[in-house]
């Protein structure tokens, strides 16, 4: 998976969730997946509908029911299930409201090794400062992201690494994702 791809699949809040669900077995009706996932029905339908466009997932075409479609993974949508599983692995239900933004997950996959602050913004290509700078500040307040700040450059350069969870996190996600 590429990092754009990521970013792109990260944009709906759950998403990763919705494949974890799949490729853990979840069946691939609308009940259970609301059930396993606690999604509101209008996120949710946006999800899937979402992960269609980007053909991770089709509806199951052997299954009959018009109102009541079931869905299954593609075989690229298996590997992002894959890794989306190995993601809901490594964190605790509490960590799940911060891993649902937008960026959070993109942003930590780049800081599989300690970066500054424009070094991560060239890896994510299309993220606004902000929205970076939000992003970098709710996984510092939780723990998931050390900023050091070197005094000696002038002007002085923070410079940001992944701990704890969100080290755990990007340990998963760098191996798996390319940047071009």
């Amino acid at each position: 998976m590429d990092i754009g791809q990521l970013v792109n699949t990260t944009s709906r809040a759950w998403s990763l969730p919705i494949l974890a669900c799949l490729h853990g077995g979840t069946a691939g009706r609308q009940a259970p997946l609301l059930a396993a996932t606690g999604a509101s029905r209008t996120a949710f339908g946006q999800s899937m509908e979402h992960l269609m466009q980007m053909g991770l997932i089709e509806r199951n075409p052997g299954y009959g029911h018009p109102l009541r479609p079931e869905f299954r993974l593609t075989p690229m949508g298996a590997r992002a299930a894959a890794l989306a599983a190995k993601i809901q692995g490594v964190t605790q239900g509490a960590d799940q409201a911060l891993l649902r933004r937008s960026w959070t997950l993109p942003v930590l996959t780049t800081l599989h090794r300690p970066r500054h602050f424009g070094e991560i913004k060239r890896s994510l290509g299309s993220i606004s400062d902000r929205a970076l700078s939000q992003s970098l500040k709710s996984m510092e307040a939780r723990d998931w992201v050390l900023r050091e700040v070197d005094g000696a450059a002038r002007p002085p350069r923070s410079l940001y690494c992944a701990v704890n969870t969100g080290e755990a996190i990007s340990n998963v996600t760098a191996p798996e994702v390319t940047f071009a």
